[in-house]
């Protein structure tokens, strides 16, 4: 069932790419047009950018079968927001809501009452917490990547620029968030096996000041620091400037996750050495074609294949 699912969406993303994402599912609604709502964080953010247009693309293509509400906060944390919008939807009846959540606690509770009220709901981006759904005895699907492994592989790539015993420092996401902690542990675990020390861990909470502020805190802490690895580009872009800023480009390498356009410059010149690309767009296409997937084929959220596992594909610099 994984294996056929997965096989399923990977082509679905080779279209999404393309720009003609399709979905073998999408056949006639018996009992009127669906309606499915993609929750996302931040709409200013280029991640969300990406998922958004994404998925408009795919709904066109099937514009008489199914509608697709967009809705985004106004920043990366505000998870108070988005448990409103969830709230909002499950009291409107929407058909599914494929959600990117901001907090992967905070949302489970308004998740659990639109599964309850017949809601399908498919996470993206971010796991939703295991442990509180299944306390509840819910599982919620997870369309994407693995972070560990992308994690490793960004950290893996930097260890060949680096002797072993240096020192290097981890800019983490919310600590809350799953995807946050699984980047944490890839790059920690990549770092030791190389033989790398890790000798600081500090929040940037996804955003470009705190991952500033954090790296600002690491260098003038650890002088002898050769790495900061970022678990996002937001971040690893603050991460520079506090490296310019304290006169160390070129002697302190730092890394990113999700290879957000804005970052292409940084990449060009090697002040970001690598990042991975999780696909964003794919990701959002992915999401709501299982989520159209499982309201056409009348399957309960429970019989869903819990993880869906979708592309990485490390980027580096273009400085040798």
């Amino acid at each position: 069932m994984v294996k056929k699912t997965r096989r399923r969406v990977l082509m679905a993303g080779v279209l999404a790419a393309s720009g003609l994402a399709v979905s073998k599912f999408a056949q006639a609604i018996p009992n009127g047009k669906l309606t499915i709502a993609l929750v996302l964080k931040s709409l200013a953010d280029p991640f969300s950018i990406a998922m958004s247009s994404a998925a408009q693309n795919y709904q066109k293509h099937f514009a008489s079968q199914f509608d697709l509400d967009v809705l985004g906060t106004a920043n990366e944390t505000d998870a108070a927001a988005q448990i409103r919008m969830v709230e909002e939807l499950t009291a409107a009846r929407i058909s599914a809501i494929v959600l990117a959540p901001t907090d992967s606690k905070a949302l489970v509770p308004a998740v659990i009452r639109a599964i309850n009220a017949g809601v399908i709901v498919i996470a993206i981006d971010n796991l939703l917490d295991e442990t509180d759904l299944e306390a509840a005895h819910l599982a919620v699907p997870f369309v994407g990547p693995d972070n560990r492994k992308g994690a490793a592989m960004v950290a893996n790539y930097l260890a060949t620029r680096l002797t072993r015993g240096d020192e290097v420092g981890i800019i983490e996401g919310l600590t809350r968030d799953r995807n946050a902690r699984q980047r944490t542990e890839g790059f920690r675990s990549a770092m030791e096996a190389a033989g790398m020390k890790v000798v600081a861990l500090a929040p940037g909470d996804w955003v470009y000041s705190k991952g500033k502020a954090a790296a600002t805190m690491m260098l003038a802490q650890h002088p002898r620091i050769r790495a900061l690895l970022c678990g996002n580009d937001n971040m690893a872009s603050g991460a520079v400037d506090a490296v310019r800023n304290a006169h160390r480009t070129g002697s302190v390498l730092i890394t990113g996750y999700n290879n957000d356009p804005d970052i292409k410059p940084l990449l060009d010149t090697g002040r970001i050495l690598a990042t991975v690309d999780q696909f964003a767009a794919r990701q959002a296409v992915f999401g709501v074609d299982v989520a159209l997937k499982a309201l056409t084929e009348s399957t309960r959220e429970q019989d869903l294949s819990p993880f869906i596992e979708t592309p990485l594909q490390l980027v580096t610099s273009g400085v040798r």
